[in-house]
């Protein structure tokens, strides 16, 4: 379904009954609201609704151009909200979306019930800047994702999950290749500056910090930094796991999140 916001589309999905508390996700960069398919039919089953957004320029959602910031992403969800006469959410964001997670607690915390910021960071990572700018020059010489889309998924995925599960292993790859050039380089753009450390500590909505033990993008312990800034905040570690614990180990990571969303509903 499509949303029209400042004159582009926005896609999203939203399935559950209309009266059900309302969990709203946001996925990471190069990838869509698909990566929450392991998650959908368990909320269902536990009586919420479910709200998935595609960030701008992934999935359906139509790419803006220039350099985008966490406030301007934070604002597109807000936005959607809006429109979708939505007052509250309990928020789930994962990689860059655990950063719009963070920039929507600092300055929209009034629309969120509870967060769940997963495999994320605080801020920009120190030294990381070369890194990032490889991978921006990469994008913009193939004007595409493919030549990254290895390297990517590798960061996301222990070798173990391909060989169990291939099929959506390569699904996952081909919605990294299908992220449209824009759209990583507008989001790339906005992790390379950001930093949230210093203004955790004011947060006061109910935030749990979850991260793949093995993931070395986002590493533990600097999600386990997160969580211990934010006043009251939970840390939990999905073992044998990278950047996307949710799809590497669902029947882990499942139970963590209904057990939260279940406190807080």
């Amino acid at each position: 379904m499509l949303l029209n916001i400042d004159g582009r589309r926005v896609y999203y999905d939203i399935v559950g009954p209309d009266s059900a508390p309302i969990v709203c996700f946001t996925h990471s960069l190069s990838s869509d609201g698909g990566m929450w398919q392991e998650q959908v039919p368990i909320l269902l089953g536990a009586g919420f609704r479910v709200l998935r957004l595609d960030m701008r320029g992934h999935g359906g959602s139509d790419p803006v151009a220039g350099d985008y910031t966490m406030a301007i992403l934070a604002g597109d969800v807000v936005k959607a909200l809006d429109a979708l006469g939505i007052d509250t959410v309990h928020y789930i964001g994962l990689s860059i979306g655990g950063m719009i997670g963070q920039a929507l607690l600092l300055d929209h915390g009034q629309r969120l019930r509870s967060a769940m910021l997963c495999d994320t960071l605080p801020g920009t990572p120190p030294g990381s800047e070369a890194t990032w700018d490889e991978r921006k020059t990469a994008v913009r010489q193939a004007n595409g994702l493919a030549t990254i889309a290895d390297g990517t998924i590798d960061r996301w995925f222990t070798p173990a999950f391909k060989d169990r599960n291939p099929a959506r292993w390569r699904q996952i790859r081909d919605t990294i290749i299908g992220t449209t050039p824009q759209g990583f380089l507008g989001c790339a753009a906005a992790i390379q500056s950001f930093n949230f450390e210093d203004r955790l500590h004011t947060i006061k909505v109910p935030t749990l910090v979850v991260c793949g033990d093995q993931d070395p993008g986002t590493p533990p312990d600097r999600n386990r930094l997160i969580a211990a800034k934010i006043p009251g905040g939970r840390y939990e570690e999905i073992k044998n796991a990278r950047h996307l614990p949710n799809v590497e180990h669902p029947e882990v990571f499942n139970p963590v999140m209904v057990s939260w969303l279940r406190q807080n509903r």
